[in-house]
């Protein structure tokens, strides 16, 4: 059966892509359309809850429209779910992204005449220019120095998960105003230019055969653990989103997995060396 996270079939309309797999009532290409709230709630059920999220920016094909809400496949990952319709708009071209934890987006060219919203790291905007320290965009404008050119991709996918550090846990969570585990790798790799799917099992997947038993960590190594994901900072020590304290923390390498094993719900499955 196909992972229903990764298809792009409402239940009634489907994707051209899909055609002869599924029994849809219509294909349709997706229209293009891209997210304009700070963050919308992904679900897989129409009446919502979330399975994750997108945020400012995010491109996506739009599916079916049904009401409030639009079934959607998000461009950065392939994830398929339905969000609330006022939070898309038309398509832009994105130029640039959110590289610091979080910034605001201005209303007017001064920090002082007020805020529109808060953008999380990650943030994808369409630089016009740049006036002083501000840089323009057509919703508003954003300090300059918050911004990296997509074009020049982070070299560290450590180095970004480590600016959320403190960030509140959040099942499901894709941004800086709250994330999980696997959010949390998602927005590092991404950062990095890398392809990266949403959730831990998809993570685990895509990211090869497991190190030996007992091999030497490395800075970048992904740790697995059935539904939890953590990265190697070093050796010893790692960084993850974690229920447990329910933010993102540095933990020893160690100390966790016995933390871990101890509690007697999941063992540890091995580490994984990205490409």
């Amino acid at each position: 059966m196909s992972d229903a996270r990764l298809t792009p079939f409402s239940g009634k309309i489907a994707r051209e892509t899909l055609r002869g797999q599924v029994a849809a009532a219509a294909y349709v290409p997706g229209e293009g359309a891209r997210v304009i709230r700070a963050v919308a709630d992904l679900s897989l059920g129409f009446e919502g809850g979330r399975d994750r999220q997108l945020i400012f920016g995010a491109d996506v094909a739009v599916i079916e429209r049904r009401g409030r809400r639009a079934f959607v496949q998000a461009d950065l990952d392939g994830y398929c779910g339905w969000v609330d319709a006022e939070a898309l708009g038309p398509p832009q071209l994105a130029t640039h992204c959110v590289a610091s934890r979080g910034t605001h987006l201005y209303r007017e060219a001064s920090i002082k005449r007020g805020e529109i919203c808060a953008l999380s790291m990650g943030a994808r905007l369409t630089v016009l220019q740049t006036e002083g320290e501000l840089a323009r965009t057509p919703e508003g404008y954003v300090p300059a120095t918050h911004l990296r050119a997509l074009e020049a991709p982070e070299l560290d996918p450590v180095a970004v998960a480590e600016r959320l550090l403190g960030t509140p846990y959040l099942w499901g969570g894709n941004s800086a105003f709250g994330i999980d585990c696997s959010g949390l790798v998602q927005m590092a790799h991404t950062g990095t230019g890398r392809a990266c799917p949403g959730d831990s099992d998809l993570q685990c997947a895509a990211f090869g055969a497991f190190l030996p038993e007992g091999a030497p960590l490395r800075r970048g190594d992904l740790l697995f653990w059935p539904g939890h994901i953590a990265m190697a900072m070093s050796a010893d020590e790692m960084i993850h989103a974690t229920g447990h304290t329910m933010r993102v923390l540095c933990e020893p390498i160690g100390a966790a997995r016995a933390r871990i094993e101890a509690s007697g719900k999941v063992p540890y499955l091995g580490a994984k060396r990205p490409g």
